[in-house]
């Protein structure tokens, strides 16, 4: 095999999320004349971005005070807040006075995350900032120390089987004093990453929620803008974590959404079902009438909090944004903590490489991070989601007293005791789910959501979809589970189909899958393994 061809950057970044951006960024502000090289596996910047999205600005005005004038897509204040507890049959709204801070968004914005890391990649570009979208960090490169070197881009052009196609194209080395790694929930390297150098070790389980969301065009006098509606409850059971939003963008635009926490148990539970289902509750259907859908996505996030975040830095790089895991779950937002976990970490590598160091650990990082708001917001949050685990109804209760009472300080921390992947009852415990068929206009099927999230691959390539062992999904997950695959994915990538000999085989339909990693995470026995496909496929999400 010939040889890469290599490029040699000060920094580069894997992701051109918020985090890697920001960071890209800062990096340039502080000093001009460092190389960043930012790569991105979407076919454009913003592609494969996908959020609610309610934005606190606050990170972004540190990081670009003049951020209004320079036209940053944040159009759409913020003008109410509801949050209700949904049962079959009613809607109960809480009084705003009872809320706590966390549910309440005054001075916040309604924006499409898509657009606005869009609008950060022409900023980052001004300031001398490579980005190369269309290419997928497929490999970690070590130094002979065992330190981070940087990453290689995938090969181009390889055929289902493994050979070379008439397309084939070798990828590239970057290499760096200092890598960072931001690739969003779940990110295939930080995985790695994280087990070579046992960077969970003392931390709790990540634990995570599957999101998953529609982006409509409503009638004008069903609009609302500036709208932010939560809601609790129906139609997930009370002993499941999950619940909706609901928000009015600017120009009749209505974005909603349902995250469904993966740590459910009943391996029958669809978390697209229940999604489809939600949008029938008679508080919610009427903002639909007569709308139109035009753009659907699915994405795992981060919920473990502070108590789950890996170690930070490590020799020769830095896991940023929701590659660490920088989300604030009661407030249901992550991309100003990933904005200002980018800045953090560049602060740490501008002041290294002042002095000539490379390849290190940026232990300031770390250190910045305890010693800012972002620490405080995320310590004053650590308590939703284990006290959310326990019930809708207790949790809501302890999550007030923790939260109004306390005012997130109370003199205790609770942590996670399981992985996602191990909470699955066996199909003998539970009783199936039925879920009503989609109506075509309010409610929709896996394929034609899938369409519209504008995914595509090219097909032949081998699949990013791998399997560590090709027996387990019949011999376990169809046998003990019933196949909790072909109903956790919310993209209809896994399928159980009829075998020649009688028995059932699973199909991996690899060209549907929007990368939202659930499968990676949720899968009960850890068989399936997410790695990049070839750079430019997936989804390419319009204003998502």
């Amino acid at each position: 095999m010939t040889d890469r061809e290599s490029m040699e950057y000060d920094v580069v970044v894997v992701g051109a999320g918020p985090a890697g951006l920001a960071a890209a960024i800062r990096l340039k502000q502080q000093n001009a004349d460092v190389t960043v090289c930012v790569v991105e596996k979407g076919s454009e910047v913003g592609a494969h971005i996908l959020s609610g999205a309610v934005m606190d600005p606050g990170a972004l005005t540190e990081l670009m005070p003049d951020w209004k004038a320079q036209g940053a897509p944040l159009n759409q204040a913020v003008t109410e807040d509801r949050f209700m507890f949904l049962s079959e049959s009613s809607a109960r709204q809480v009084p705003n006075w009872m809320l706590p801070n966390c549910f309440k968004n005054h001075g916040n914005y309604v924006i499409s995350l898509a657009n606005v890391c869009r609008w950060l990649g022409t900023q980052a570009e001004a300031l001398g900032v490579e980005i190369y979208p269309g290419f997928a960090a497929a490999e970690v490169l070590f130094n002979d120390d065992g330190s981070v070197k940087g990453v290689a881009t995938g090969d181009m052009g390889i055929g289902k089987s493994g050979e070379h196609t008439g397309r084939y194209a070798r990828g590239m080395e970057l290499h760096a004093k200092y890598t960072f790694f931001a690739e969003g929930c779940r990110g295939n390297l930080g995985k790695e990453l994280q087990t070579r150098f046992k960077l969970r070790e003392g931390r709790d389980p990540q634990v995570y929620g599957l999101g998953l969301k529609e982006l409509w065009e409503v009638k004008p006098e069903t609009h609302v803008p500036g709208l932010v509606v939560h809601t609790a409850g129906w139609p997930l059971d009370t002993d499941t974590y999950g619940g909706s939003y609901l928000y009015h963008l600017e120009d009749n635009l209505v974005a909603v959404g349902f995250v469904v926490g993966l740590g459910y148990s009943n391996p029958y539970l669809s978390p697209f079902e229940e999604f489809q289902r939600y949008k029938t509750h008679s508080a919610i259907r009427g903002f639909f009438d007569g709308g139109k859908r035009l753009a659907y996505g699915a994405r795992a996030i981060n919920a473990g909090g502070l108590q789950s975040l890996p170690k930070l830095a490590f020799p020769g790089g830095v896991l940023i944004g929701d590659d660490a895991g920088f989300l604030n779950a009661p407030r249901i937002k992550g991309s100003h903590a990933a904005i200002k976990s980018g800045m953090l970490a560049a602060g740490a590598a501008i002041k290294a490489l002042a002095v000539g160091r490379m390849s290190d650990e940026l232990a300031d990082y770390p250190l910045s991070f305890e010693a800012s708001w972002l620490h405080e917001e995320l310590h004053k949050a650590r308590n939703f989601k284990p006290w959310m685990s326990k019930g809708l109804y207790t949790g809501t209760l302890m999550v007030g007293i923790d939260q109004v009472i306390f005012g997130g300080k109370a003199p205790w921390t609770l942590h996670h005791q399981h992985a996602d992947h191990e909470t699955l009852k066996r199909k003998s415990e539970v009783t199936p789910i039925s879920y009503p068929k989609p109506d075509g206009v309010l409610t929709f099927d896996r394929l034609s959501s899938v369409f519209i999230s504008n995914t595509n691959h090219e097909e032949d390539q081998p699949a990013h979809l791998t399997l560590r062992n090709a027996d387990t999904p019949v011999n376990i997950n169809l046998a003990l589970y019933d196949g909790p695959e072909s109903r956790y994915c919310p993209a209809g990538v896994y399928e159980y189909i009829d075998a020649p000999n009688g028995a059932k085989k699973l199909q991996i339909n690899a060209q549907n899958c929007v990368h939202c990693k659930a499968c990676d995470i949720k899968d009960p026995t850890q068989n399936i393994k997410w790695v990049v496909p070839e750079g430019g496929g997936g989804p390419n999400y319009p204003n998502m």
